[in-house]
């Protein structure tokens, strides 16, 4: 098939089924004809057509469509790209509104565990139950086990300090070669004959590690805006709850508030706890956080939030100061994800900042490197 068949095929499944008269396939045509078919399974849904429509008289006198959710999954698989299929699939659930892609479990197991659909799960879990709902928390495991194998490594290199350079490690790694210690140590292996230093022993610096704990509450903002920040913060919490030199507090708000601290080492049963949406109470949820604080001088308080306060901006900076005041370290976040593309309340932000807090828009390792500056 040439370039311009190949060409005129893709401008046919783009202008669909209508523009059959005018415009055929050529080549494959069954293979761009089932394409077609399964675009227009989801993309017909624009002109207010129902799910299962059935197919207009097609060239060859096709039958009529016999696709269903599941089947029309099995099929897009097949026939397009992954990342072609992932923009389906969100189409499919954002766009419209195809819930069965997370209440029927034949369709729920076909599909590609991603950040994507994590986010989707998270929005709609409220209408899961049984094996439906058991098998949305092993997608949401997969993916929060893949994200905090991806910012563990890094998060860890932040937290854990500068060198120690009193102290040898037995971890081999070329930024902490300590030169000079294996030179001393090696100089009885000179080679007179060959005129060069003969290396038996290799000697590395080792990381210090603080043990004197400090406490972080992390207060995150469940409102829809910030998913991914929320996601994130999960993971985060789970990292940080590993290290023993951070007693870690997790409390997530909206109106109300909800103290996860319990969970905080779960990722998954803290993303399966949130209740996305409705109004927002930084000020109450600050409030919160501020009776979590026995040691202030070792307490760091990361508000991580858009900063659009709806019970009343007075109260946010008076119970914030009131926490600068304590000794305590006030950070607030407005984004925190891999990206952290901020959108935020800039009046709210500059008037936090001029009382002290820390304010900017963070990914979780450039959290991680604020962290272990201060500890």
């Amino acid at each position: 098939m040439t370039d311009e068949q190949e060409l005129l095929n893709r401008w046919r499944l783009i202008l669909g089924k209508y523009a059959a008269q005018q415009l055929s396939f050529s080549g494959n045509t069954l293979h761009y004809m089932d394409m077609e078919e399964a675009l227009d399974f989801l993309y017909s849904r624009e002109y207010g057509e129902e799910q299962g429509i059935r197919q207009e008289d097609r060239a060859g006198g096709r039958e009529d469509s016999k696709l269903t959710v599941p089947s029309w999954l099995q099929k897009v698989k097949k026939l397009f790209p992954k990342q072609t299929v992932e923009v389906m699939e969100r189409h499919a659930l954002e766009k419209y509104n195809m819930t069965e892609l997370l209440t029927d479990p034949e369709v729920l197991k076909k599909l590609e565990p991603n950040r994507e659909l994590l986010k989707t799960i998270l929005t709609l879990k409220h209408m899961m139950k049984g094996k439906v709902l058991n098998m949305a928390k092993e997608i949401v495991k997969k993916v929060a086990e893949e994200l905090t194998k991806k910012m563990e490594q890094e998060m860890k290199r932040s937290l854990f300090g500068k060198l120690d350079r009193t102290t040898s490690s037995p971890v081999p790694s070329a930024r902490n070669l300590d030169m000079k210690k294996t030179i001393r140590q090696n100089l009885k292996n000179y080679d007179t004959e060959q005129e060069r230093l003969v290396l038996k022993q290799v000697y590395f610096h080792s990381r210090m590690k603080r043990y004197n704990s400090w406490r972080v509450i992390l207060c995150v903002d469940e409102s829809g805006s910030m998913l991914d920040s929320v996601i994130h913060s999960a993971v985060m919490a789970g990292i940080f709850a590993r290290l023993p030199m951070l007693d870690v507090k997790l409390v997530i708000f909206d109106t109300h508030v909800v103290d996860l601290s319990g969970y905080v080492e779960d990722p998954v049963e803290t993303l399966m706890s949130i209740q996305l949406g409705g109004g927002t109470n930084i000020a109450g949820a600050l409030s919160y956080c501020e009776r979590l604080i026995d040691f202030p001088y070792r307490t760091m308080v990361i508000l991580i939030s858009d900063l659009y306060e709806g019970g009343g901006y007075q109260n946010l900076y008076s119970i914030s100061k009131g926490i600068i005041e304590s000794g305590a370290k006030l950070i607030a976040l407005t984004a925190l994800d891999m990206e952290a593309n901020p959108c935020y309340d800039r009046n709210a932000a500059a008037r936090l900042a001029a009382l002290g807090a820390h304010v900017g828009a963070m990914t979780p390792e450039e959290l991680a490197e604020w962290i272990g500056k201060i500890i």
